[in-house]
């Protein structure tokens, strides 16, 4: 199970990792720390003894930097069509499409719905292959005043 120790080392590495950007899109934050808490779990099953804390540090700097990269790679009528089916699509049905221009494939799964204070909002994920390398990233985003969806960290 994750330790103090084990979650502050993950906690300043994300914070490490973040800090190096000079702008990040909130799709790309909230990959970055979503990526880096799955790659420090990860990690914590796979080290054992002194080197636990090493594998904690590498999967939480190896998940950032994949999980930011779908954020960061989405172009914005990848973006348009993630609010699409955001908005459009019932829980647990998949939307698919290829971005002609980049060359990149996503699957977005709505997979809950809830209503927050502010308005609906809906956990989702997404499969995305980019560059070839297939990564999942999971996230919840809500809808704002002006119907657009905002990405939640």
């Amino acid at each position: 199970m994750w330790n103090i120790k084990s979650l502050t080392i993950a906690g300043l590495c994300l914070l490490l990792i973040s800090g190096c950007a000079n702008y990040q899109s909130q799709q790309e934050q909230s990959g970055m720390v979503i990526g880096g808490v799955l790659g420090g779990v990860l990690g914590s099953q796979v080290g054992r003894g002194d080197g636990r804390t090493a594998a904690i540090i590498l999967g939480s700097l190896a998940g950032a930097a994949i999980g930011g990269s779908i954020g960061q790679s989405m172009a914005e009528v990848d973006k348009r069509k993630t609010s699409q089916a955001l908005e459009n699509v019932r829980t647990g049905v998949p939307t698919s499409w290829r971005n002609p221009d980049s060359g990149n494939q996503y699957v977005v799964v709505p997979t809950r719905t809830y209503e927050a204070p502010s308005g609906p909002c809906r956990e989702y994920s997404i499969d995305a292959v980019i560059g070839g390398k297939r990564d999942k990233v999971f996230g919840t985003a809500c809808r704002q005043p002006d119907g657009s969806w905002q990405v939640r960290n």
